[in-house]
Parts: C-alpha cells; structure tokens; sequence
C-alpha cells in the first residue's frame, strides 16, 4: 500500500481508536427501531426456511451458541482478543491467531476468515481447525467478528444499500490495514475468505480494495452486489439475482482484480449453486486484460471423502479463477472439525485448498521478496 493510502488509514485509525468508548453507548441508541425491525425480518425468514428444508440445513440455521468462548490452540501459537472501532457506529470484535516463529523480523501471510450468519469468530475458528492449519502453513489469520448490534443474526451485510455495504467493508479493511500496521504480518500478502455471507463480504473487500488482496475466496456465498434488502438478498441466494456489471467495471477503473476460488457443493438448498457460478462470471467479465480461458474439469476424490470438480480459468499460465464444486455437500464448511455446526467433516478441506491456492496466486517477486525477508 502506498504511503499516502498508509497515512490515509492512519488518521482514521486514530479516530476510530478516540470513538472506540463512545462507540457501544451510541451504538445501543441509534437505529433500535431499525435494527428491531431487521431482526424480526430475518428470523420470520429462518422460521420459514426451517419448515421447508431437512434436518441437515435445519442444524445449520440454528446450530451455532453465540457468542463462543475464546478459542485455544493444542499447539504452539498464541490467540490475541481484541476490538476495533471505525467511527462511533462501526465495530467488531476480532480474533487473531499468531503461530509461533513468526516475528517482526520473520513475518508471514495475513489469512482474513470471515464468518456466516449465526456464527462468531471463535466458533468459526474451531470448525476450519484455523490454528492448526495456520500453524502448517506459516500464517497468521485474522478472524472478524460481525456486531450483533449491526446485524441481529450476526451476518455481514452484503444485502444492504450502498452506502451500508461501503461502511461495512470500511470497516474490515480498516482492521485489516490495523493488523497490517501492527502485527507480524506480510501486507502484500494478504487473502480473504469466508463462508455464506462472510464469503459474499469477502469478494465485496476485493471488489473495493483489490489492490489490497493477493487472492481471495468464497465458500457456499452468494454472489457479490447482488441485493440491497432482505427480500432481494433471498432472491439472490436461490440464484434470481445477478449483479449490474457494468457499474462494477466502471468503478474498478481498470484495476486489476486479485485471483479468486469458488468453492460450493452441489447439494446447498439454502444458497443455490447457481451463486457460485455467478461469482465466477462475475469476476472472468471484470477482467481488464479480457476473457480468459477454461481449462479441463478434473475430479478429485482422496480417500472415503465426498468428490470435487476443479475448473481453472487462466490468462495465459496464470489461474485467475477456480471453481471448486463439492458432490452431495449441503450448505456447510466442507471438511470441516466434527461435532460443529456449519460444519461437513466428510467433505475435503475447504481451508487447505484455499491456502494452496492462495499460495499458487503471489506472484513470483513476491515469493522471492517474502524468501529474502527472511
């Protein structure tokens, strides 16, 4: 990031830091009626939803105790708590897991993992095994949590005006450019993913900030800019709603956008796979160096778990997109820890196929700028 946009987040980092006290109390006075309203809306729907669908989607609407407690690593590694406020209205919690080895002087890769409706970042964290993972991998993640204060059901608000979502996705780039500043972290090699509406916040950041991210990732998300209220935001989730495209391209401006990778099953009755699809054409239309080309659907099956189709989409031997389609897997984390809701334990590792990924899309001088670091 450049020095201006660095002091740019700067100053607003101070502010949020000053607006972090008065932050709750302004919070709990602005908006009730509004946020009452929302509340009742979304749960009519999940009541609805409920009666219409199986047992498996009924224990992913409303199986997640929030908020959960702090999470804990078996391994070495430590957990940092914290809250960031941007503004007197926008705040989150967050959690952040550092592996050990990693240092100011031996910095690693920013992992941002955001969470789906009814979830918290801890609970989150335990059904991806984040800091297992991370630990394997070299890197830290960052896990934001949605206000229950912004959002009853604690989703992030893809589906609100556009005024709402650009605060919202201030908001998390703000913390993101916060760890960056403060943390042990690499900030050219930043990703983001997440699952249901924290996979459709994820492609929003890189919509806005694609400079910002070296690869980013959805799972079982609705595609992106595709609904400004409850009742669109439904009708994008069974895949009747699809994005302006134009308005998109215009206000990217030429910017490049970072490498993206869908993952979605093909079994998901509460967000269509048709959404998955959407994203990826939403993002081969965006492209400024123009189409790029499909390559062969391979299968992937490793040992008694569910299959997947991998379809790459690349601008000469760069993968600019993928598409990962999961056999039979419903609206959950694919490969996840058991006895966790939103959670598929006998669906590949949704997190490690994201992370290799991640790691194919850093350009080479940037390998070779995080090996020289080191």
């Amino acid at each position: 990031m450049s020095r201006r946009k660095a002091g740019w987040f700067s100053a607003f980092s101070t502010l949020s830091r000053i607006a972090t006290k008065n932050s709750r109390r302004v919070g709990r006075t602005v908006g009730t009626s509004i946020r009452k309203a929302v509340t009742k809306a979304v749960s009519k729907a999940v009541v609805a939803q409920v009666a219409k669908i199986g047992k498996t989607n009924r224990r992913v609407l409303t199986g997640v105790a929030s908020p959960a407690g702090v999470p804990s690593s078996r391994g070495s590694g430590r957990w940092i708590e914290g809250r960031w406020a941007f503004g007197p209205l926008q705040h989150c919690k967050y959690q952040l897991f550092i592996p050990s080895g990693i240092s100011a002087s031996r910095p690693a890769p920013l992992l941002v993992l955001l969470h789906g409706c009814g979830q918290d970042a801890a609970s989150f964290a335990v059904s991806t095994r984040a800091a297992a993972i991370a630990r394997s991998a070299g890197c830290v993640v960052l896990l934001p949590e949605q206000s229950s204060q912004a959002n009853g059901q604690r989703c992030w608000n893809w589906f609100r005006s556009e005024a709402q979502v650009a605060a919202e996705a201030m908001l998390l780039m703000s913390l993101i450019e916060h760890i960056c500043s403060t943390q042990p972290v690499r900030r050219e090699r930043v990703s983001a993913l997440g699952i249901s509406a924290g996979g459709t916040m994820a492609l929003t950041l890189a919509l806005r900030f694609p400079e910002n991210f070296v690869a980013v990732g959805t799972h079982s998300g609705a595609v992106p800019h595709s609904a400004i209220n409850l009742l669109q935001a439904t009708q994008a989730m069974h895949g009747r709603r699809l994005p302006n495209t134009l308005a998109l391209r215009k206000r990217l401006a030429g910017r490049q956008l970072p490498p993206l990778i869908v993952l979605h099953g093909d079994a998901d009755s509460v967000v269509s796979f048709v959404n998955a699809r959407a994203s990826v054409d939403l993002w081969l239309n965006l492209l400024p160096q123009g189409l790029a080309k499909p390559g062969n659907t391979r299968t992937v099956q490793r040992g008694a778990r569910k299959p997947y189709d991998v379809t790459d989409w690349k601008l000469g031997a760069r993968t600019v997109v993928r598409l990962v389609s999961i056999a039979g897997l419903g609206h959950a984390w694919s490969g996840g820890a058991p006895k966790q809701a939103f959670s598929d334990t006998s669906g590949p590792d949704a997190l490690k196929i994201a992370l290799r990924f991640f790691s194919e899309s850093v350009p080479l001088s940037r390998k070779k700028s995080s090996s020289q670091s080191r």
